[in-house]
């Protein structure tokens, strides 16, 4: 009964992730993931390159420092301030100054401070706002307000001055408006209206305020509530627009489409009207806007998805297959989904040959696409099921050497290899394995090859065991977004002050460019907004526009691209409690970086808390296990600790496979146990294809690939040997051993 329960329990583990990171979506309409090609044109790229640069490890000691706590790192930077003038010397006496300030030390951070800010010019009123907070510290609440009076006048439109207007205006309240006034988007003036509001909920000013750029506020949602039901009648377009946005961001996707409907007529603006609706299930609504959408707007790069999703709801037949053949005519990028949309349609009319006749179509006509990719693989599937393993192995080629960009591509290749071992042929094995690794050196599938090709990299059965050496990046990359003093402030790991800033200078947030948005990424990674900033990483290969790929390829070429998107907070207490727990720490990182983005307070819609999504129920099961009688699931210690626990335990019970071990993290051990006896188990990757739950399915693909990932990237020793077959991994091995 207990194995029971727990299976069900263990079932909300990382279900909650899929929602919240919808959420997070990025600000542009969203594509499929797989419509980003893998390879440009070489001078395209080379050229997106030189404008992406996330800038060369500096020959900086100070930065070398960053990750280091205050304690850690205060003799050496004291060595550095004393010496001779030079820019580390300017950044070693800000980074003093700045740590003794978070200590209370104010008075010796003043001596640091002296006249910094006419050497070290990029931060000049960062200097001046740390003097004033020094002044604070000590006491001295006459000089620190002259200080904070110097830097609204010297450096007026610096959105530090925000800080200034904040501190004064809370004797003065003139400055408080002109701190909402001037910089808005700035979290100090978010601070200042929620304030407003506390003191007179009453108004509509800061609520609008609120809603243009408190998007991270844990109440927002009560804000817009309160927008809509008690001002309705005063708000403006524009202020619907920015209700509909915040709501889109947040997956709130029937409340966006309604608030769309309202917003300036835009295609972007129908389309989601439409697609709101359609999410929340609203049919006709979706298909009224959706009609609209392509009458008003004929031409836009939106009215072709709504084309597909008006063939796809609406229920005469005849109308589906003219908005198809409308699709087809008008949006070729398009035509191969919708001749598939077509198929379907026909073969719902009982024209099985016509229904035919439109895949081969997308064959013969666009076999480059990834639909044409998708129907070989079901012909590769359906080959493979009936034994025909030479006709499964075709139809995957044709996969390779047609759609090399698809989605599907890696996973093909691989089974091309499989299917060649089986068939006896273990050159062309080899080859197959050896060409995931190099095209697709990121993927799940690299990991599989890797361990086909004798990689100690670990397997399904060995993987548990292995402690692999970890090195971590000596310095953060450049933000290749906002001003100088903002890339200054993140390089030196004043995250807190870099992410304020950018809160003014990011304006572009309904359509960022690459920059822009990679940038946003690094800024929310840095105040451990790490869900939301591994979306806006990982949501970049959605980018659809020639420029844009061309510029997300570019990043993927830096290995500061990965190390943000395969990120290592809490390392400290990963290491040791796998340790404790015998456990492969990169395995233990990658399974919390799928079930929650390393968020600490993260809660699940059935309760999953915390890094590792633990459910109440089964944390006290452990904790009896164990003897723990105090415990807060919130606190990363704790729950890491649980969690290893439980990792531990889905070890044991099956021999320590890790496939098993991982499937049942998710699903339980009852459903795994339940697998095993329905399917067997002689292969691990059909045992992987023949869960029966696509989340677990994909789960376990996840967590693997991030575990490799996280090897390639931070092992010198994986990461030197991948390096010998694929080009672009080779910079980040260059990166690991510099």
């Amino acid at each position: 009964m207990l194995q029971q329960r727990k299976s069900q329990v263990i079932l909300a583990v990382g279900c909650g992730l899929t929602a919240l990171m919808i959420g997070a979506a990025a600000s542009t309409l969203r594509p499929s993931p797989g419509d980003s090609p893998r390879w440009m044109g070489f001078a395209q790229t080379e050229q997106a390159l030189q404008n992406l640069d996330l800038g060369q490890d500096e020959d900086s000691a100070v930065l070398s420092l960053v990750a280091q706590s205050a304690t850690e790192r205060a003799e050496q930077l004291e060595a550095i301030a004393r010496g001779e003038a030079s820019p580390d010397r300017n950044r070693a006496r800000f980074l003093l100054a700045s740590d003794l300030i978070e200590q209370g030390q104010g008075g010796a951070a003043i001596d640091w401070l002296n006249n910094l800010e006419q050497d070290y010019t990029v931060l000049a009123p960062q200097i001046l706002a740390k003097r004033a907070q020094a002044y604070t510290a000590m006491g001295e609440t006459a000089k620190a307000g002259e200080t904070w009076q110097a830097l609204l006048r010297t450096y007026p439109e610096s959105p530090i001055s925000a800080e200034a207007l904040y501190v004064l205006g809370q004797n003065d309240a003139q400055y408080w408006n002109q701190a909402m006034e001037k910089f808005p988007a700035h979290p100090r003036s978010v601070e200042i209206a929620q304030a407003q509001l506390n003191e007179n909920p009453n108004q509509l000013a800061p609520l609008l305020l609120l809603a243009r750029h408190g998007h991270y506020l844990p109440n927002i949602g009560s804000i817009l509530e309160r927008l809509q039901t008690e001002y309705a009648a005063q708000l403006q377009p524009e202020d619907w627009e920015a209700i509909a946005f915040v709501y889109w961001e947040k997956a709130y996707y029937g409340n966006a489409g309604a608030a769309y409907a309202r917003a300036p007529r835009t295609s972007l603006n129908l389309y989601r009207t439409g697609r709101g609706a359609q999410l929340g299930e609203r049919r006709l609504d979706a298909m009224t806007a959706y009609a609209q959408l392509v009458q008003e707007f004929p031409d836009a790069e939106e009215t072709g998805l709504g084309m597909l999703h008006l063939a796809r709801l609406t229920s005469n037949q005849e109308d589906a297959l003219r908005y198809l053949d409308t699709l087809i005519a008008q949006f070729p990028d398009q035509a191969a989904e919708a001749l598939l949309a077509r198929a379907s349609v026909l073969e719902q009319m009982q024209s099985p040959q016509s229904a035919a006749q439109a895949r081969q179509s997308i064959l013969s006509q666009h076999s480059q696409s990834d639909t044409a990719a998708q129907i070989r693989w079901q012909q590769a599937e359906q080959k493979s099921a009936a034994g025909d393993l030479r006709g499964a192995w075709d139809w995957a080629r044709q996969i390779v050497t047609e759609n090399s960009d698809s989605e599907l591509a890696p996973e093909a290749a691989f089974w091309v290899g499989k299917w060649a071992l089986q068939l006896g042929d273990q050159q062309k094995a080899s080859a197959a394995f050896e060409h995931v690794l190099k095209h697709y050196p990121e993927s799940y599938y690299a990991w599989r090859s890797a361990t086909f090709l004798g990689w100690d990299v670990g397997d399904f059965t060995t993987v548990r065991q292995k402690m692999p050496e970890v090195v971590r990046p000596a310095q953060r990359p450049t933000p290749p977004a906002g001003s100088e003093a903002l890339k200054e402030l993140y390089r030196l790991g004043q995250d807190q002050v870099a992410w304020t800033l950018w809160q003014v200078e990011f304006e572009n947030l309904k359509k960022p460019t690459v920059a822009e948005q990679f940038t946003d990424g690094l800024m929310r990674l840095g105040v451990n907004n790490n869900l939301d900033g591994i979306f806006m990483v990982s949501s970049l290969a959605w980018r659809s526009r020639a420029d844009e790929k061309a510029d997300y390829q570019a990043l993927r070429q830096q290995p500061k691209y990965w190390q943000a998107l395969y990120p290592f907070p809490f390392l400290e207490p990963i290491e040791a409690w796998s340790q404790q727990r015998q456990l492969n720490p990169m395995l233990v990182t990658a399974l919390i970086r799928q079930e929650s983005r390393f968020e600490p307070g993260i809660q699940s819609v059935v309760g999953a808390t915390g890094l590792m999504q633990v459910m109440p129920e089964t944390a006290s099961w452990i904790a009896a296990q164990i003897d723990l009688v105090q415990y807060n699931m919130a606190d990363p210690n704790d729950n890491i600790k649980l969690g290893t626990w439980y990792l531990d335990y889905t070890h044991r019970e099956y021999a320590n496979n890790s496939l098993f071990a991982v499937a049942s993290y998710n699903a339980g051990p009852g459903s795994v146990a339940d697998w095993i006896e329905r399917f067997g188990f002689n292969d691990p990757d059909v045992f992987v294809r023949q869960i029966p739950f696509p989340e677990t399915q994909g789960y376990v693909e996840h967590v693997f690939a991030n575990y490799w990932n996280y090897l390639r990237l931070y092992n010198p020793a994986i990461s030197r040997q991948l390096a010998q077959y694929s080009q672009e991994h080779a910079k980040v091995a260059s990166a690991i051993a510099d």
